[in-house]
């Protein structure tokens, strides 16, 4: 290993002045790269250019009218092949329109305004406060943050959230009322939920009896690397009396197009009732002519899985670009470290404390846009200062590896600086 903090200074000095030159060099070509948000690259999306070929006949197998009004909780047959891919009863489903992140803010903003089976309402209760596992997804935080909930960091492990502190967090103070959790592949760090922690989520006290889990499977068909399933949260909660305790979220905006997917949110059938009634005073119906077509292009969940195979060969090059480069530049320096996703969308690096902000302006200063430092936490706030996400899938593999290239040199310079700094 070759650890920067243990060179002298002089080498300190020599690298980091390799390294300046180098980035300079670089920012001089007028790069504009950019790797701020998990988008689907056109090759990928090409993949589902069937779904655009003209729908006819547009008639469920229940006999609805699929252009006319009706049908708000989703067709059966969108909602059977949901069941077949996620091992879920489809009388357990709703299927709404594009975003399962549209679901989870109004799932949310219900349990603020009405309360949930009999409960009162998030809103007038005082003090909330939601359990945010981090770094975690910004767009999960946003929505709390909306609804002007406390944020409770919680740290990430390689199995998942630290259940020590969940579980002390949730045993004794009823205003904590829930946690985003994103257990396959998670955002950023790709970390796969390990079963015992999914027990433990779904078995643990709670002081709130209105307690929600906000499972947002939103990877759970993109392995990368290798195929990881996780435990049935709502199978392992029902076991242990608390089937209410789960809302579960999927869709396919990152399996066919992103604006045009289908969401879907499962629960027990206690909560899924409730829904429903919530669902048709909102709406009449949600967009069936798309739920119809992505059945009738699919057909089958084999059919979806072998989609999301082709998908994941697309991808696999990306990720390996990105991880051979860190291993590359930075392994053994001790300036970074990442987990190695098996499938997902993102990878996750954490600098040396006190440098991601850092890294993250050089870097755009250079022409690579990155997801902003401190994104992946409650508030846009990172106390170490040191998580960044890359987001590898939409460049192409040319301007991965000028962007990548980049981000180490960013994070050698800083960390070069602040050791020098360290030293005076």
């Amino acid at each position: 290993m070759n650890l920067w903090k243990n060179y002298p200074e002089e080498r300190l000095l020599q690298l980091r002045d390799e390294c300046r030159a180098e980035y300079l060099e670089i920012k001089a070509r007028g790069l504009s790269l950019d790797m701020s948000r998990g988008k689907p690259s056109p090759d990928v999306l090409d993949l589902s250019n069937g779904l655009l070929e003209t729908l006819a006949p547009y008639t469920s197998e229940d006999g609805t009218d699929v252009r006319n009004y009706g049908v708000p909780t989703g067709l059966p047959e969108c909602r059977r092949l949901f069941s077949e891919l996620l091992g879920i009863p489809a009388e357990q489903i709703i299927v709404g329109n594009n975003a399962s992140l549209e679901l989870m803010y109004d799932f949310y903003s219900r349990l603020c305004l009405f309360g949930t089976l009999g409960g009162a309402p998030w809103g007038r209760q005082g003090r909330v406060k939601f359990l945010c596992p981090s770094p975690g997804y910004d767009r999960h935080f946003a929505i709390s943050k909306e609804f002007g909930t406390e944020m409770i960091a919680v740290p990430m492990t390689e199995d998942g959230p630290d259940m020590d502190a969940v579980e002390a967090l949730v045993r004794d103070d009823a205003s904590v009322k829930g946690i985003w959790c994103v257990p396959l592949y998670s955002n950023p760090q790709g970390v796969v939920y390990s079963d015992e922690t999914v027990r433990r989520l779904a078995e643990m006290k709670t002081k709130a009896e209105d307690f929600r889990i906000f499972w947002d499977n939103a990877y759970g068909l993109h392995h990368v690397f290798e195929e990881h399933r996780v435990a049935n949260i709502l199978e392992l909660a029902a076991a242990a009396g608390n089937a209410d305790r789960v809302y579960y979220f999927f869709s396919t905006s990152k399996v066919t197009f992103p604006g045009g997917g289908v969401g879907m949110a499962a629960a027990s059938p206690a909560n899924i009732a409730e829904q429903q009634k919530r669902i048709s005073i909102r709406t009449i119906g949600s967009d069936k002519l798309n739920q119809l077509r992505f059945v009738r292009h699919f057909k089958t969940a084999d059919a979806v899985r072998r989609h999301m195979r082709a998908i994941g060969d697309l991808l696999r090059p990306k990720f390996e670009i990105v991880l051979d480069t860190l291993d590359a530049e930075l392994g053994g320096t001790g300036l970074a470290t990442w987990l190695r996703p098996k499938g997902g969308y993102f990878v996750g690096i954490d600098t040396a404390e006190g440098c991601a902000k850092a890294v993250v302006a050089l870097a755009k200063e250079a022409g690579a846009t990155l997801t902003g430092a401190g994104a992946t936490f409650p508030g846009g706030v990172d106390p170490k200062d040191t998580s960044i996400r890359i987001a590898p899938t939409y460049p192409d593999a040319d301007e991965l590896r000028a962007a990548m290239r980049l981000l180490c040199l960013c994070i050698k310079l800083v960390s070069a600086d602040k050791l020098l700094d360290g030293r005076d």
